[in-house]
């Protein structure tokens, strides 16, 4: 299974959009928060599923904050982070996932893309689509016999 994993595109849908060209073909979308009206365009847009929890900065979404996701046989945290202070480490996020027994850890809100094995579990942050971000970068995640394997990619400006 092939998962693009966004995060705090902010209103950048274009730039979202260009992500999934680039990342053809897969099989879903996980959008981490802070763009509750670019889910909207990707839904509208695409032919495939989105998945999105609300953000810091989606007021008045009615999506969840934090979503636990099977997706080929491994557990998802899908959240945006901030509820569990990511700017200051991932100290908290850690013991939370710990205690639900998750696989993989998908958060944002720092704009700062990575990928950390931590305690068994792999987190992942893609980073951010602003328009201002001095770079774009998304993540995708692949799903597999051998496990779960994720990479970190910026937008290319020829699409």
């Amino acid at each position: 299974m092939r998962i693009i994993v966004m995060s705090d595109t902010h209103g950048n849908y274009p730039q979202a959009l260009k992500a999934c060209q680039q990342a053809e073909p897969f099989d879903l979308v996980i959008h981490l928060g802070d763009g509750g009206d670019d889910v909207d365009v990707l839904s509208h847009c695409l032919d495939r599923e989105v998945i999105h929890v609300a953000g810091n900065c989606d007021h008045g979404s009615k999506a969840p904050r934090e979503l636990i996701r099977e997706c080929a046989g491994k557990r998802l945290l899908l959240l945006h982070g901030d509820q569990y202070r990511v700017k200051r480490g991932l100290q908290d996020l850690e013991r939370h996932a710990s205690a639900l027994g998750v696989d993989a850890v998908l958060f944002g809100h720092t704009h700062c893309a990575a990928v950390v094995p931590l305690s068994g579990m792999l987190f992942v942050n893609p980073g951010t689509l602003i328009k201002t971000g001095s770079a774009n970068t998304f993540a995708i995640l692949e799903i597999g016999p051998s496990g779960i394997d994720a990479s970190l990619h910026e937008i290319d400006p020829s699409l």
